[in-house]
């Protein structure tokens, strides 16, 4: 058989700020159910590709494509329209609604998409581990929890490419790696692409390959040992 197109495909993104560089030339891609990690010095732009790539961000050279989509193409409503599908992101600062609960926060991908919600919010909580906690605040939740929110949020709508932002940063070892745990089993189950940014070295160790950002594009990183 011949190999399955890529879900996403970058060609020549560069991303400038002022007259200064942020990252050039880079070339991927996202295959379906494959987990990649992008790794790179501070500053090198790894959350903003990850924001180019959901067209949250624009970008000053290149193409974003995704099964034929051009991103580039498409103005901001036409973007916001894609991403509500297509998918699903992680934000290290969890980005939860305060004044919503957690069971409405992990709803608001399929109210944006008229969706109906059939038990899917109820047993997506409970594969994250906050079964029965719906109906409680984001101020009342841990850190560890808060991301489990915003992971059940990123995939209540199954969609086909999960971006993850640093989504252990703030938390602890052992949190972080049941997070890990969670992030990897629901991106495998329902066969996503996920793509996350990390400085985690045991994080980026469980991907199907690690790439490099730096300012002339994207290297592969040798396999550890």
């Amino acid at each position: 058989m011949p190999p399955m197109p890529p879900l996403m495909r970058l060609r020549g993104l560069t991303r400038r700020y002022g007259e200064s560089v942020v990252f050039g030339d880079v070339d991927l891609d996202v295959h379906p159910g494959e987990f990649i990690a992008v790794i790179g010095d501070s500053g090198v732009g790894k959350s903003t590709l990850l924001n180019c790539m959901a067209g949250l961000d624009h970008w000053d050279a290149g193409t974003v494509v995704h099964e034929g989509a051009d991103l580039g193409a498409m103005d901001d409503r036409a973007r916001a329209i894609w991403r509500r599908s297509h998918v699903g992101f992680v934000f290290q600062a969890f980005h939860v609604l305060p004044h919503l609960d957690v069971a409405q926060n992990v709803a608001l991908p399929l109210v944006l998409l008229g969706q109906r919600d059939d038990g899917r919010v109820e047993k997506m909580l409970a594969s994250v581990g906050l079964g029965g906690m719906g109906a409680r605040l984001p101020q009342e939740l841990s850190g560890g929890q808060l991301q489990r929110v915003a992971i059940a949020r990123a995939l209540i709508h199954r969609p086909p490419l999960l971006l993850a932002d640093e989504p252990t940063g703030n938390l602890d070892p052992d949190t972080a790696a049941r997070i890990m745990d969670l992030l990897i089993a629901q991106t495998r189950e329902h066969h996503a692409a996920l793509v996350l940014v990390t400085h985690a070295h045991s994080a980026a160790a469980r991907a199907d390959r690690t790439l490099r950002l730096t300012a002339g594009g994207m290297v592969n990183e040798p396999a550890a040992g």
